[in-house]
């Protein structure tokens, strides 16, 4: 269900739906920031606004939807994470070269436009119902941070795109150039080192 739902929210927002749109961003925003807060360096979490990097993560999704075709389910949310993942390290690469106050160099906007023109709203990509539930996400990712922080990288690494970004062991085995097994070894060491870690805190 949820896929035949996404597949066609996305089909109406290509269409201008700026309703589909937005569901599409309330849907998917907690996700991209996820992805987004484990893959940003710990130096840069402080002096960035997760949120802000989600909005434009999706302006820029938005304006180029044209371009993504829907074949199977978690597709939208792996095409998200690519361009998450390209915006991370475009952020990451000016910070380096610059070393100036990131929210100067790298101005975010509260509403885009598509490629036709359009403008759509970006603004409230995540909906909580309470602050408590709100305290309990921040706490519990906080501590996955500090956890994933601690782990040798290609730990990291597999664990963020197995569990966070949703790719199957084919698809993680051609982005690293390992073979199937060899993931899910590698997986299985991670998870294991993970277990241990967080239970440290």
């Amino acid at each position: 269900m949820e896929n035949r739902t996404t597949q066609h929210l996305v089909a109406l927002a290509k269409e201008g739906d700026e309703a589909a749109a937005n569901q599409l961003c309330s849907v998917y925003g907690e996700r991209v920031r996820r992805i987004i807060r484990l893959r940003l360096d710990q130096k840069l979490r402080p002096k960035l606004d997760s949120v802000d990097v989600v909005q434009d993560v999706l302006i820029l999704a938005f304006g180029r939807l044209n371009d993504f075709t829907y074949k199977d389910e978690g597709d939208f949310l792996r095409w998200l994470s690519r361009i998450a993942e390209n915006r991370v390290r475009d952020i990451f690469d000016r910070f380096q070269a610059d070393k100036r106050d990131i929210h100067r160099e790298i101005p975010f906007k509260k509403e885009g436009r598509s490629t036709d023109g359009r403008s759509f709203g970006a603004a409230e990509p995540m909906r909580t119902t309470t602050p408590s539930v709100i305290m309990g996400k921040k706490e519990a990712l906080d501590r996955l941070e500090k956890a994933l922080d601690r782990l040798k990288p290609e730990y990291k690494e597999i664990i963020v795109l197995k569990r966070i970004e949703g790719l199957s062991h084919a698809e993680i085995a051609k982005k690293l150039g390992k073979n199937a097994g060899a993931v899910r070894m590698l997986l299985a060491r991670a998870m294991a080192a993970l277990t241990i870690t967080y239970g440290q805190d």
